[in-house]
């Protein structure tokens, strides 16, 4: 069957005129265009958005589940003559289109969208597409796909107002709908918000006094640098970073049981702690144990990097078949690295072709391609991550590969009890470092350190023998499965690509993990994707700290998402992060600096009426603390949180019989009951089918899959936690 014809631009990434570009992206600014004015409806805002909800799932991209022979997200097969003579879109005729007569038929069996899809077009929408093929049906690409510009900050009136270049677009828009910003917060909210947004935990008493006092026009630069440099910091931006990757101490299928890879947080913690930049991040992660260590780096970070490659669920049950886990790994890693650094939804291509988004069958197995050799196998048997009878590493189908050790679980028990033991007669290292004791610490503190460290590092290379990827010598066989079926192997061979209308990579004979990570961070007139990776990053790190995404939809950046509210400095920000070397660091510090960032979060009704959701970033945002941040909060006010850097996994107080039906094997949850039991909640256990009662109460997700946002909800449940958690009375106790 022949390929469905391509999408407007679909042949290379970016590929548009810059008329198209500047028309599909200026219409953004304006309100949206109201039933009954002249104003032309714009593609992007107002015209995908009502077939895309309502029309694409039958005539969209898919061309094995296309209706009619009709497809509507292509201009060319929209306008074209269908099998019936007429055509669905006669540019500036719209008493002509067949579109038109369709919506507007009382027949159930042939209205359009029919009565069974359960949608149902208002008079606005019927009026606002008439008025838009009236005026020649103009098409546009999906905003995501258009490469952002670098705009320039448009002409405001209170030029005293802003701080940074930030600002100045905010103001813009402002002015442009009538509106003013709030007044400023005030000192004590602000380093409250500061402090919390950038560490997860509050100020002190005696930090917020010294800063109530400091007169010195830079206060605000020199609390803001000092908590960038804590590790507090790192540890915040890690729980983020988690979340995306769907890092969790379980293997979430079956048994759902322990696998250790905590190593790989701490490398997370390590990379956001020395500020790593994102692309080299990027790189690591999904081929350190391709591209090996720079000069800067400790000969392990590559490898313990890649431990990404091991995050997805796994089964150690006896009786599985191997080739369908074969398809479900393949399918976990497709979903999360293209929502992970890609913002879209590929994973919805698995049967067939994505019935929303420019996206193939092929183009999911073709990205699945580039995992074809990591050996999961030698992962699964006997156990796999942390499981009973581990065999050594490598097989002796792999002699290839050097041999790391076996794991052996009695050394771990001991080395874990040496730690503990070590670890309750250590003083504790307060985060972040306060200023030196006059007095260096006894010869028998500095000689417990030096064991605690050596011991800490032989844990470390323990636990490294389960998490390396080691690449295949030959990579497995890919082929497109016909509508998903493992168990069907007549589709066509394929090799590792990226997704045809995204570009390609080179003309190498296999491209490797290595280069789908170069691919991503890439700039496009370099022959990458690195703008949509910024693009979908810069608007994450902007959600951390106003609650919400400059485009709202986080997750999904394709045709089912949002628009974003703020396109030309979500543009902007995509650009400035890329062109400073991807430097997180400095792009939070431009965010927080600007004056939006310290606006205060009340506002008169009438703007609440008007704006109840702060789309127009009139005022600064109001959000609940996260699950941990729920817990270290309260820890950290009862003086209880014991801050330590990295580790593994820690077992906090859990109701009993909680684990009551998690079997396979059966097994008994023990809390810690030493200095563990207070630590922060990012080293909490993260059992993926029993996430720990009070993570869940307060909408922490389970992992199974990226998580771009976490959901906010309000339950008794999350109450009754406050009051009865065991956890929350002690802190309330030495309050």
């Amino acid at each position: 069957m022949p390929s469905p014809s391509p999408p407007l631009g679909r042949p290379a990434f970016w590929v548009h005129s810059a008329l198209l570009a500047v028309c599909s992206l200026s219409a953004w600014w304006g309100v949206e265009a109201a039933p009954g004015t002249d104003k032309t409806p714009d593609f992007t805002r107002d015209i995908r958005p009502i077939l895309s909800h309502n029309c694409f799932a039958c005539h969209g991209p898919d061309e094995h589940d296309r209706r009619g022979g009709l497809r509507l997200d292509d201009r060319d097969a929209a306008t074209a003559e269908l099998d019936s003579g007429a055509r669905a879109i006669v540019p500036g005729r719209p008493d002509e289109s067949e579109l038109i007569a369709r919506i507007h038929e009382t027949d159930p069996d042939t209205v359009m969208p029919p009565p069974e899809s359960n949608h149902v077009l208002t008079a606005a929408h019927k009026q606002t597409l008439a008025k838009w093929i009236a005026a020649g049906a103009p098409y546009s690409p999906h905003w995501a796909y258009v490469p952002p510009r670098d705009h320039a900050p448009p002409a405001i009136q209170r030029a005293d107002w802003p701080i940074n270049w930030i600002d100045r677009f905010v103001l813009g828009r402002l002015e442009s709908e009538g509106l003013e910003p709030a007044h400023d917060a005030d000192p004590l909210t602000l380093i409250r918000r500061l402090t919390f947004d950038l560490t997860g935990l509050p100020p002190t008493p005696a930090e917020v006094d010294a800063y109530l006092a400091d007169t010195r026009p830079n206060s605000y630069m020199l609390l803001l640098d000092r908590l960038l440099a804590s590790p507090r910091h790192a540890e915040r931006l890690a729980a983020w970073w988690l979340d995306l990757v769907r890092y969790a101490d379980t293997v979430g299928y079956h048994g759902d049981q322990d696998h250790s890879i905590s190593p790989y947080r701490d490398w997370v913690i390590k990379a956001f702690l020395d500020n790593m930049p994102f692309d080299r991040f990027t790189t690591l992660q999904l081929a350190g144990d391709l591209v090996g260590p720079a000069g800067n780096e400790h000969s392990d970070d590559p490898v313990l990097a890649s431990a990404y490659n091991r995050l997805l669920q796994t089964t150690h049950e006896g009786g599985l078949q191997l080739k369908e886990y074969r398809a479900i790994y393949q399918a976990d890693r497709i979903r999360n690295v293209s929502g992970v650094w890609m913002g879209a939804t590929v994973g919805c291509a698995q049967c067939h072709d994505h019935k929303y988004d420019p996206y193939t069958a092929k183009d999911f197995h073709t990205l699945g391609s580039f995992f074809a050799d990591v050996d999961d196998e030698k992962h699964m048997e006997k156990g796999g991550f942390g499981g009973q009878n581990l065999n050594a590493l490598p097989t002796k189908r792999d002699p290839e590969v050097t041999i790391v050790g076996p794991f052996d679980r009695d050394l771990a028990s001991e080395l874990d009890a040496q730690i503990h033991s070590l670890e309750n007669q250590l003083p504790p290292l307060v985060l972040p470092p306060r200023a030196q004791p006059e007095e260096p610490e006894p010869e028998s503190v500095v000689a417990n350190r030096i064991e605690f460290d050596r011991l800490k590092s032989q844990r470390k290379q323990l636990d490294r023998s389960l998490m390396i990827t080691r690449p295949l010598a030959k990579p497995r066989d890919v082929r497109i499965l016909p509508r998903g079926n493992w168990m069907d192997e007549t589709g066509p061979l394929v090799e590792p690509a990226v997704p045809a209308f995204l570009g390609s990579i080179g003309s190498k004979s296999r491209p490797s993990r290595a280069d789908l990570a170069h691919w991503l961070v890439t700039p496009v007139a370099a022959g990458g994707a690195g703008e949509l990776t910024a693009r979908v990053t810069a608007n994450r790190i902007w959600a951390l700290f106003f609650g919400a995404g400059l485009c709202r939809s986080t997750g999904d950046l394709g045709g089912q998402g949002e628009l974003p509210d703020h396109p030309e400095l979500l543009d902007r920000l995509a650009l400035e992060f890329m062109q400073q070397d991807w430097d997180v660091r400095k792009l939070i510090r431009t965010i927080v600096t600007s004056r939006t960032y310290r606006m205060a979060s009340d506002a008169p009704a009438d703007l609440l009426a008007r704006d109840p959701d702060n789309r127009l970033l009139a005022r600064q945002g109001r959000w609940r603390l996260p699950a941990e941040g729920v817990r270290d909060t309260a820890l950290f006010a009862g003086g209880l949180l014991v801050e330590q850097l990295g580790g593994a996994s820690v077992h906090p107080y859990q109701p009993a019989g909680y684990y009551g039906h998690l079997n396979f094997p059966q097994r008994e949850y023990k809390s810690d009951t030493d200095s563990r039991q207070w630590r922060r909640g990012l080293y909490v256990h993260w059992q993926r089918m029993f996430l720990h009662p009070q993570l869940l109460a307060f909408d922490a997700p389970a992992r199974e899959e990226c998580t771009a946002a976490r959901m906010r909800s309000n339950t008794p449940k999350a109450a009754l936690v406050l009051l009865n958690d065991p956890t929350f009375i002690e802190a309330a106790r030495t309050c």
